[in-house]
């Protein structure tokens, strides 16, 4: 009995955790769609690099306006504007940084091995970078690390 007594204490408390983790989440993401309601609008897109080790997309695009849950992973044709870590010489070293990126979807999709998919194409022709740092867009922050092959979509 004791043994049972400690199990359901232990499920509530699980769950009490998750409810907790959940709010959090949810202020989290009430906190970024607030600051999507506002950026301007015009003719580029806003992109998150998303930095993986194994895989060759580029990261994450949506629309201005548009919460993140509405972006997609793209694979980025540079034969026009290199990106930003590739101008500098320096692959992944803008890992979760934000952009204004110009440019348009070719209507193409491309191949990448390393995860088996096909991704939208998206033909760079300019930047400009937003944050180094800005708000987590993902709900498991493992998310960012560049060794772990994890591809959950932002929140």
């Amino acid at each position: 009995m004791t043994r049972l007594l400690s199990a359901a204490v232990s499920f509530l408390l699980l769950l009490s955790a998750c409810q907790t983790l959940d709010k959090e989440l949810q202020n989290r993401l009430a906190a970024i769609n607030a600051a999507i309601s506002t950026e301007p609008t015009g003719n580029f897109y806003i992109g998150r690099r998303f930095y993986k080790e194994d895989y060759k997309m580029w990261g994450w695009v949506r629309e201005p306006r548009k919460p993140w849950n509405t972006a997609k992973l793209v694979m980025l044709n540079e034969q026009k504007k290199l990106a930003p870590d590739r101008e500098a010489n320096a692959i992944g070293s803008d890992n979760n940084y934000e952009y204004r990126l110009y440019g348009y979807f070719s209507g193409d999709t491309v191949y990448e091995p390393a995860s088996n998919g096909f991704y939208p194409e998206f033909v760079l022709t300019g930047y400009e970078l937003i944050s180094k740092n800005p708000p987590m867009i993902f709900a498991d922050p493992r998310s960012l690390d560049p060794k772990i092959r994890l591809l959950a979509p932002p929140l």
